[in-house]
């Protein structure tokens, strides 16, 4: 199936969510009506791919990805030369077999996320996308009706050495002293209202330590059994990397799964995040920060506060 909008196509490539969008350069001089067309159809399919997108540098990426909105720094890696684009290698936290959603630890965690392909190993290396709308709705009614009034505690103070057994000291050590540096806890509702589109979305993945109000044993119980309908086999789409390729996720109604399985191969992506807003619940609730009460610069929607960033694996 595909459609024609100007001199866009939009080709599906799953059921469920992700699309092909042919017909464009991407790069910040777009105008209005191309850049509303890639949104609308960003928000429909949940995650877009562009393939041929070699002329992209890092000012080309960023300058494109501010016109979908406000590009946002990485909070705990300073940038070598103060750009927003931030490294996905294989070196360097690029390799871990996780399903999450971008930043749930803070109040406002990203709402897009621009990811380009730099270096491609000859095999392996794919990225899986969930869509968590359409997990949503396929719930049992009872299941949904649960759903919709729990709330969940997300953390970056995760178990990294558990994640990743063959992880060298050194590296176990950089995720303490950075990514781990501040320590940071939020809680959001287990289902959230989507801004743009009014849909309801799990707002689950690896960031989630615990279900509130409940004991270890049940909130791994519900936790294991909400995170089963967003992997299902049928809720997701599989990208095999091109160099030159860029795909855009919907960060609120998605998680990702970066595949460790090109063994010691190079792989580089290059990723622009687009600031977010705190979640609502279908109670009308927003998210809370629990912890740090306050923190020095405030990014993703922190009163005088910050946040911090997963070892990154798409």
């Amino acid at each position: 199936m595909s459609t024609a909008t100007s001199t866009l196509t939009v080709q599906k490539v799953g059921g469920r969510l992700g699309a092909v969008i042919s017909g464009v350069r991407l790069g910040g001089d777009l105008p209005a009506e191309t850049v509303a067309e890639i949104r609308a159809a960003l928000l429909a399919h949940k995650v877009v791919f562009f393939r041929g997108q070699d002329h992209l540098d890092e000012e080309a990426h960023e300058a494109f990805g501010r016109l979908l909105g406000t590009p946002v720094a990485h909070p705990t890696v300073p940038s070598a030369d103060g750009r927003y684009s931030f490294p996905i290698d294989s070196d360097y936290g690029g390799r871990a077999n996780q399903w999450h959603t971008d930043v749930t630890f803070v109040p406002a965690y990203p709402a897009f996320s621009i990811l380009r392909a730099v270096v491609i190993p000859p095999y392996g290396g794919n990225t899986l996308w969930a869509n968590t709308a359409t997990a949503y709705e396929n719930l049992p009614e009872p299941l949904r009706a649960l759903a919709d009034n729990l709330r969940a505690v997300h953390s970056n103070d995760y178990d990294y050495a558990a994640l990743r057994p063959g992880a060298l000291p050194e590296q176990l050590a950089r995720f303490r002293e950075i990514f781990a540096s501040t320590k940071f806890l939020t809680e959001h509702p287990v289902v959230r209202v989507h801004p743009e589109t009014g849909e309801r979305t799990l707002l689950l993945g690896n960031f989630v330590q615990r279900i509130s109000g409940l004991t270890g044993a049940d909130s791994r119980a519900l936790l294991g059994l909400f995170q089963s309908h967003v992997e299902r086999p049928e809720n997701t789409v599989r990208w095999q990397w091109q160099v030159g390729d860029v795909a855009i996720w919907d960060n609120r109604a998605t998680q990702h799964y970066g595949v460790d399985d090109s063994d010691d191969h190079v792989r580089k992506l290059r990723r622009v995040t687009i600031d977010g807003d705190v979640p609502i619940g279908v109670d009308g609730r927003s998210s809370a920060l629990l912890a740090p009460e306050s923190v020095p610069d405030p990014a993703f929607g922190i009163a005088s506060g910050s946040s911090t960033e997963e070892p990154a694996a798409v």
